[in-house]
């Protein structure tokens, strides 16, 4: 597929944009997105570039019944010397298609898909922010749209791309955050959907979300589904977890999604000569690690807020302090080491920056 294969229908009556010191997270939205079909007799064709706005779907779209709905979360970001990139996208759209093959939607062509996010970018390219902590959020996802209530996988779908510019995803920016152990309801099990990135997961986590937050607590760290013993997420967020000098973050089990930040955090960690081992943690040997004077940091991973350093956690009827409450040395250096290679402002010896335009 080609640019000029793609249909743009240009938006009339573009809107005004935000203020870009008060953008918070995913509430404005840009002049246009992109949308793409799917049916069994034609696979994925008709992508096309239109305004952005309200779409129409029967009451019986399966997505309504049966939940058949894969999303992803990129960034575009204006560099020191004026050109937009993306971050490691590939691994984006490999994702994606991991999470269709998981909840049986039909793969989607990466390059095909790759240059449509391009264009729609390069389209609404006056919104991508400039100001410390901002990007343009992408936010591809489909949805089963075939009219039916037979409990199988759809026919028909839509693929759709909407942008956002955002600020940081944490009002607070890059300070600790407080962290409640959730030992009644679970993310995921392993064989589950815990490694796609499906609406599902994170419904599922709404409500001991809510009960965090009446306890004081900005996020909950989640524990496996069987044995309820051994750390996998923090909200909706990769873990690490720096005890006696070695980095720890839970093996990708089947039941944790394969963060993209949280592949990049690992590399930076050992590209700067720091153990990194991805396996089992229990709570139990966290606790104990924290007693024992052992614990030095621990932080969350994740595209939307980067990282995101945890200074307290509470464990029933414990609670530790973590980095004495601050933000840790190393949480610190690699939110600046991201951040800068993705806007340019560092060197990029991996290749993760990819410039678009």
């Amino acid at each position: 597929m080609t640019v000029s294969q793609i249909q743009f229908t240009r938006n009339e009556q573009p809107k005004a944009k935000p203020d870009a010191n008060h953008l918070g997270f995913g509430k404005y939205f840009t002049d246009h997105m992109l949308v793409m079909d799917y049916t069994e007799d034609q696979g994925w064709h008709d992508l096309q570039i239109v305004p952005y706005g309200p779409i129409s779907l029967d009451p019986s779209a399966m997505v309504f019944h049966y939940g058949q709905e894969v999303f992803e979360g990129m960034k575009a970001y204006k560099t020191a010397d004026g050109r937009i990139s993306l971050f490691r996208p590939d691994m984006n759209l490999k994702r994606l298609n991991a999470s269709c093959e998981r909840i049986s939607i039909p793969q989607v062509d990466p390059e095909a898909l790759m240059e449509g996010i391009v264009e729609l970018v390069s389209v609404d390219r006056e919104w991508i922010p400039e100001g410390d902590d901002t990007s343009l959020y992408l936010r591809p996802f489909i949805i089963a749209t075939e009219p039916c209530l037979g409990v199988r996988a759809a026919k028909e779908y839509k693929l759709m791309v909407i942008l956002s510019p955002v600020g940081s995803y944490y009002p607070e920016g890059i300070h600790p955050v407080s962290i409640y152990v959730e030992d009644e309801y679970v993310r995921a099990v392993r064989g589950g959907t815990g490694m796609a990135k499906t609406s599902g997961n994170y419904a599922s986590g709404i409500k001991a979300q809510e009960i965090a937050k009446l306890e004081g607590f900005s996020q909950v760290l989640w524990l496996d589904g069987v044995e309820k013993k051994y750390i996998e997420e923090v909200g909706s967020m990769n873990v690490f977890f720096k005890i006696g000098g070695e980095v720890i973050t839970p093996e990708l089990s089947g039941s944790i999604l394969a963060g993209v930040t949280r592949d990049s955090a690992i590399a930076l960690l050992r590209s700067w000569g720091l153990p990194v081992t991805e396996r089992k943690l229990s709570v139990a040997e966290l606790f104990q690690a924290a007693r024992d004077g052992k614990l030095e940091e621990a932080f969350g991973t994740g595209t939307a807020a980067v990282i995101s350093p945890i200074g307290t956690m509470k464990w029933g009827d414990e609670q530790i302090s973590i980095a004495g409450g601050d933000t840790g040395e190393w949480s610190r250096k690699l939110y600046e080491a991201i951040t800068g290679i993705q806007k340019g402002l560092l060197d990029d010896p991996f290749g993760w920056r990819q410039i678009i335009l």
